[in-house]
């Protein structure tokens, strides 16, 4: 998919981040917008930030399927199309695997892994029928590839979310379709990643443990000296153009990946060094 202008765009976890360097992007092509996130002030921030062509915004939480339908609804209906969908929208908890509750694991399934699945299901079928170029962006982290220590309720929220991309990107082409997927695999980014614990439901609040403290500070100085959103958004544009399925922000996670692949064959642990 090659051509972008006066095509439509709808980028969740749009608020800040990726996400609204993924929405100030799009915008630059000439596409119109539809951005969505439970940050009211953060989307209007964006929605402004992206100039005078179309765009609509709506706060939707997308772990509810009926909030991620009604975006759907509301994108065809005024919008009248939709060629690329980012799933962009992402929360971080760390600490270790045994200390997480069941709101913990609750909280990042349903936005990491139900946040995909609910847009699939809401968008995917009318993109099909619209029989027109078009590709889905799944936002799953480096995360998604290698587990690291103190972040494994995030790790496993995002290797289903790879694993959903994969299998997604499988099932259109054996159905030919003209839609294609990418998986966004981005390692450190200076965005407020650390800081998801703003947007918790009152409903799946826990006491952090000292372990998820800690794993939040290294968190926090890792994003810190990450790279810039807008370099994941160009990233992101050149893959939808390129037709390319995985997109790693480092060159050094292609060598790590490989290693790792090459460890597992032989029954052994990889080392997350």
């Amino acid at each position: 998919m090659r051509e972008l202008v006066g095509k439509v765009a709808v980028v969740t976890g749009a608020a800040s981040g990726i996400g609204r360097a993924l929405a100030l992007r799009f915008a630059a092509e000439g596409m119109s917008l539809m951005l969505a996130d439970v940050d009211h002030g953060g989307l209007a921030e964006t929605a402004a930030l992206a100039g005078d062509g179309k765009v609509l915004t709506q706060i939707t939480d997308v772990s509810d399927a009926s909030a991620v339908a009604h975006l759907a609804n509301r994108c065809f209906g005024e919008l009248g199309a939709v060629h690329v969908l980012c799933n962009n929208a992402g929360v971080y908890q760390g600490g270790h695997m045994w200390t997480r509750s069941e709101e913990d694991f609750a909280w990042l399934l349903g936005v990491n892994v139900w946040g995909v699945l609910h847009a699939i299901r809401a968008f995917v079928p009318r993109m099909i029928e619209q029989d027109t170029e078009g590709h889905i962006v799944n936002t799953v982290s480096v995360a998604g590839l290698f587990a690291a220590p103190g972040s494994g309720g995030y790790a496993l929220s995002k290797h289903a979310a790879l694993a959903a991309s994969h299998a997604l990107a499988q099932d259109l082409a054996a159905a030919g379709a003209k839609l294609r997927v990418t998986a966004l695999c981005p390692g450190a980014v200076r965005t407020r990643i650390a800081e998801s614990a703003r947007v918790r439901p009152p409903g799946l609040v826990s006491t952090p443990t000292r372990d998820e403290l800690d794993a939040l500070h290294h968190v926090g100085r890792h994003a810190a000296d990450g790279i810039e959103p807008s370099q994941v958004a160009e990233l992101a544009v050149e893959a939808i153009r390129e037709e390319r399925f995985l997109v790693l922000t480092d060159p050094e996670y292609a060598a790590r990946l490989r290693l790792q692949t090459e460890t597992l064959l032989t029954g052994n642990l990889p080392s997350y060094q």
